[in-house]
């Protein structure tokens, strides 16, 4: 694989090596079958077994209670903006929302549709550099909503909020899922799109309370209910096939890696490596606030933008693509996810060095 670069990508981002060289094998003939996994009916043996597997892998992952259903779907992340409120919310109530960045703000603007959010707290006095560390909730939410981790901006929750009593936590956590050690109990569902942390873009998990799923409207279209796909073992209709298996690889390869805490680990040290640089260096430095860093996006600039300009594009030129920011920040962004190498960290923080010294 001598032809790979690094790649920085935000989403749908970098796969572990080794996952891709599995689905390659199976693309033809998977488990000796005779038959590529794409080409198998979701209602066949074949594919059943992987399903059961992957979610039994998915349970052993995060240990997940056996009162909260793992469920498949479609549409992203985005989709929940939505879904989740059609399910949860009417006229008249009220669900509270951290809007720490610009994916929470389209959820917000989704719950409009059903019911009254509240914005609980938000950090885009100062472009949402930060992770805000109080807030103030309305009397009754149904439920709570935040984004565990800002793409974006690189900020993301170190520790999950405390909601009011009889209030449900739901969580948007498709860019920093499975990347760190989890309470599940102290929620009432997480989402997340698969296409950073999970596998290729198309499928999205759900980890869903027994409750939740049971107190979602029934007077919306079936395939917006949740209890739809948790009776049907999100096979009502056909589901993502090929996403779900790579899934299911990814999660034998967190295993292998020896689970969550091995994986917060070496995703702290990867962090720690580039952010030590930008503290230390004489020339960029993290745009996000010390205590808010992101470990799995880094955004970072040099405070010049035809400088930023400069880095981007030789840095493409010696293999490290997709550093290139998002326009409500500018600059960099690093977006370092489970997959990406320590070794792409070290040689970026090299290239970083020498650009400094030809151009501080």
């Amino acid at each position: 694989m001598n032809n790979r670069i690094f790649n920085f990508s935000a989403g749908p981002a970098v796969l572990p090596v080794e996952v891709l060289e599995q689905a390659q094998s199976s693309l033809l003939d998977f488990d000796g079958t005779g038959i590529g996994i794409m080409e198998h009916s979701h209602r066949g043996a074949a594919f059943c077994s992987v399903l059961d597997q992957t979610i039994a892998d998915c349970r052993a992952i995060a240990d997940i209670p056996g009162d909260y259903q793992i469920l498949f779907m479609q549409g992203g992340a985005s989709s929940q903006f939505f879904t989740v409120p059609m399910n949860f919310l009417s006229a008249g109530e009220t669900a509270d929302y951290y809007v720490t960045g610009s994916w929470s703000k389209k959820a917000v603007a989704q719950a409009n549709r059903y019911g009254t959010p509240h914005i609980a707290c938000t950090s885009e006095d100062r472009n949402f550099c930060y992770v805000p560390q109080e807030a103030e909730f309305s009397p009754q939410p149904k439920y709570v909503h935040y984004t565990s981790n800002n793409t974006i901006f690189g900020t993301q929750f170190h520790s999950e909020p405390t909601v009011p009593d009889q209030s449900h936590l739901i969580c948007d956590a498709s860019s920093d899922i499975f990347s760190r050690s989890l309470d599940i109990r102290k929620h009432g569902m997480i989402y997340a799109g698969a296409q950073k942390n999970l596998g290729p873009s198309g499928v999205t998990l759900l980890i869903v309370h027994n409750d939740l799923v049971e107190a979602g409207s029934r007077d919306i279209p079936e395939m917006l209910q949740y209890r739809t796909f948790s009776k049907n073992d999100s096979c009502y209709n056909t589901p993502p096939t090929f996403g779900i298996f790579m899934m299911g690889l990814v999660f034998k390869w967190i295993l292998k890696q020896g689970g969550l805490k091995a994986i917060e680990e070496m995703n702290e040290e990867k962090a720690g490596t580039l952010y030590s640089h930008l503290d230390n260096g004489n020339l960029f430095r993290a745009t996000a606030d010390e205590n808010s860093r992101s470990l799995m996006n880094v955004t970072f600039v040099t405070g010049d933008d035809e400088l930023d300009k400069k880095f981007i594009a030789e840095a493409k030129q010696a293999g490290f693509d997709g550093l290139k920011g998002h326009r409500s920040v500018g600059g960099m962004r690093a977006s370092i996810y489970n997959a990406f190498p320590a070794e792409g960290i070290n040689e970026l923080v090299k290239f970083m060095q020498n650009f400094e010294s030809k151009n501080s």
